[in-house]
């Protein structure tokens, strides 16, 4: 029988057992590296308008982030659908009339609220839920994502998304930013957080309460800027918006648009 030499055999057992440490610790290394490579830099989300109903132009770049990390800001660009979104960071009143609006002319909404929202008008938030209209994330206190930590993005979203489920046993699905403004990274955090990213092709200047657009001048800004597959954002908050819904829907339908849920979203 052969003389085993455990000399011999203890030292390339060391030198297996390191070799292994040390790809695990450079395994190690190219994860932190790769995570931190993520960029935080602030994009402004904003549109340039074209004429004549064509898609605005978004930003190829913020599209391409966007769409990367499981975001939307456009549909299909043959198809005449429109998804409209409402943000609601607090209530002015008009909330009531616009879910009426939209049950009469049969047309599924998204309303973004924060917890704010939710906490004052949980009424209303019900009556979104039960007249079969999306509620979305819009956090907790409608703070820039990217300046925050990582560990801040996840409690302004998780704690909305806990209270949702609690009070009305509604699981929250899609996001919208604060302000418009997120980076690669708070994409990112949201996203694993299982949440999709939904940004807009159409918004103007209605945000405002003391300072509300004359409507006919706001008909005619929203009327002319239909497009295919156009993420519209309102704000719930706007008298005039609400003045203007029913014949911004009935004008639109006349045009050939037809208005679809997120939920119903085509590329």
């Amino acid at each position: 029988m052969k003389k085993i030499n455990y000399g011999i055999l203890g030292i390339l057992v060391i030198s297996i057992f390191s070799l292994s440490i040390i790809t695990m610790n450079q395994k190690k290394e190219s994860i932190e590296t790769n995570s931190n490579v993520v960029s935080n830099k602030k994009i402004e989300w904003g549109i340039k308008r074209n004429q004549n109903h064509e898609q605005p132009d978004v930003g190829k770049a913020n599209k391409k982030i966007l769409e990367d990390n499981n975001g939307i800001c456009l549909g299909n660009k043959d198809k005449k659908i429109i998804y409209l979104t409402f943000d609601e960071g607090y209530e002015a009143g008009y909330t009531e009339n616009i879910l009426n609006i939209l049950k009469e002319n049969k047309v599924k909404a998204a309303f973004f609220i924060t917890a704010h929202y939710v906490n004052t008008e949980p009424e209303l938030v019900k009556q979104m839920i039960e007249d079969g209209h999306i509620v979305g994330n819009h956090t907790v206190n409608h703070k820039s994502m990217p300046e925050l930590t990582e560990e801040k993005i996840r409690t302004e979203v998780m704690e909305l998304h806990q209270v949702m489920q609690e009070k009305f046993n509604y699981e929250m699905k899609y996001i919208r930013p604060p302000k418009g403004e997120f980076s690669e990274k708070t994409l990112q955090v949201t996203n694993s957080l299982g949440y999709k990213t939904i940004m807009w092709s159409f918004a103007y200047e209605d945000w405002e309460e003391n300072k509300q657009p004359d409507e006919q001048q706001a008909k005619k800004k929203i009327l002319d800027n239909l497009h295919n597959g156009e993420i519209m954002l309102l704000h719930g908050n706007s008298k005039t918006n609400t003045n203007i819904l029913d014949t911004i829907i009935k004008e639109a339908i006349n045009m050939g648009y037809e208005f679809k849920s997120l939920d119903q979203f085509e590329e």
